[in-house]
């Protein structure tokens, strides 16, 4: 195990892909997987063991749920002087209920003992991102495979790694925490600032790397950095609040924790957007770019960036050949759709992301709608080969943009 990898987190793991009498009530009730070498390798063959576990259940771009419980891994034959049936049992809980045949099925052992039970539905962004993030490469059947986490397989917890643990629920240690609590020191009394207020914070932070000649690395490492910062602060505070309790009166205030719980929830989804968007209009004015931020286009829609200005998308004069658009979403899922209805002008339309692996069916289906990927370079080893090809980083984008740029320059706009 060392300290900032992926085998910090887990040492290992059995995959392959759910049978029919696996997932079938109406043909087997057995709640069980049956022990192969590759499981034996991932467990042992020394004795009983009860396991606390986390399973997990990922379906289509926006559907997931967890259940915490244990599993028995036992030797059926324990008895038998020669022969031996290791097997894993589990007890019937909503992930198990909600796998199908074909489903990826993961089970993952921490370093603690703890273990993670991980089904995902075939094709998807998050299986791609699994396959990605333990280096599984050759094709999963239906009979269990291991894959040991360390030596050569043992990716650093970078910007990609770090968003495929969170989604499964794993938290993060940061070594650089004294650092963190340095910068954050005058906030733990007033509380959060505002949202472009932070995200200069961080940029601040980062030293040594230009969005000018290098805006991938900087974006990165500026949005990472909020990241870090705001899960530190919000840490902080969040541990103040649950010092001081929920009971004023006496009584539990249930509805005012309820009420707090869904404030936190709620300022997490609203940073994460806004943040990547104030970084990326950053790299925008330090590449001398020209833009319009968040205006209103046709049906009232607010097209995240436009390209050289709103003033020129409006202009019927203005050559449309030469207006760009820009969505940003920080996980696309399945909202990247709502980006197609703005900027009616412009038919061929660009997003920006940092959702690492997006699923084939997905990427045929934006290419099929004339909408560009645009991602950090660093996250193109997510995608395949062929995706790869297609995808285009933010100082491609800015180049494509700049090169524009010259009729906004030759023109009286």
């Amino acid at each position: 195990m060392k300290q900032g990898f992926l085998s910090q987190y887990f040492d290992g793991i059995a995959f392959k892909r759910l049978s029919a009498v696996e997932v079938n009530v109406q043909r087997s009730n057995q709640h069980e997987f049956n022990g192969s070498k590759a499981l034996r390798k991932l467990l042992g063959e020394n004795t009983l063991n009860n396991y606390p576990v986390t399973f997990v259940w990922f379906g289509d771009e926006n559907e997931g749920i967890s259940e915490e419980s244990s599993v028995t891994w036992y030797d059926a034959r324990a008895n038998h002087p020669t022969r031996t049936e290791w097997r894993l049992y589990f007890r019937n809980n909503h992930v198990s209920e909600s796998a199908e045949v074909g489903d990826l099925l993961i089970v993952a052992r921490r370093p603690n003992k703890e273990m993670y039970i991980i089904i995902v539905k075939a094709d998807t962004t998050f299986e791609n991102q699994l396959l990605w993030l333990f280096g599984v490469q050759n094709d999963i059947d239906f009979t269990f495979n291991f894959h040991f986490i360390g030596e050569e397989n043992d990716p650093k917890i970078d910007f990609a790694v770090r968003y495929i643990l969170e989604e499964l629920g794993i938290e993060i240690e940061e070594p650089d925490s004294v650092q963190l609590d340095n910068i954050l020191e005058p906030y733990f009394n007033k509380g959060f600032p505002p949202t472009k207020e932070f995200s200069l914070l961080a940029r601040n932070s980062v030293t040594d790397v230009s969005s000018v000649e290098n805006p991938d690395t900087a974006l990165i490492l500026w949005v990472e950095k909020e990241e870090k910062l705001f899960k530190r602060l919000e840490r902080y505070l969040v541990q103040e609040k649950l010092d001081k309790g929920f009971s004023p009166t006496g009584d539990t205030d249930v509805e005012g924790f309820l009420k707090f719980s869904l404030s936190v929830h709620n300022r997490r989804k609203s940073r994460a957007g806004h943040s990547l968007e104030n970084h990326i209009e950053e790299v925008f004015i330090q590449n001398n770019i020209y833009y319009s931020r968040g205006k209103i286009t046709e049906n009232r829609s607010r097209p995240d960036f436009l390209f050289p200005s709103i003033e020129c998308y409006n202009s019927p004069s203005y050559p449309t050949g030469d207006l760009t658009m820009l969505g940003v979403k920080s996980t696309c899922k399945d909202r990247w759709r709502q980006v197609l209805s703005e900027a009616e002008r412009i038919k061929n339309k660009h997003l920006f992301t940092l959702e690492p692996g997006i699923s084939e069916n997905q990427i045929f289906e934006m290419q099929a709608n004339k909408l560009q990927l645009v991602l950090p370079k660093s996250l193109h080893e997510t995608y395949n080969t062929a995706q790869q090809k297609w995808l285009m980083d933010l100082g491609s984008f800015i180049s494509f943009v700049k090169e524009r740029q010259k009729t906004y320059f030759a023109s009286e706009f």
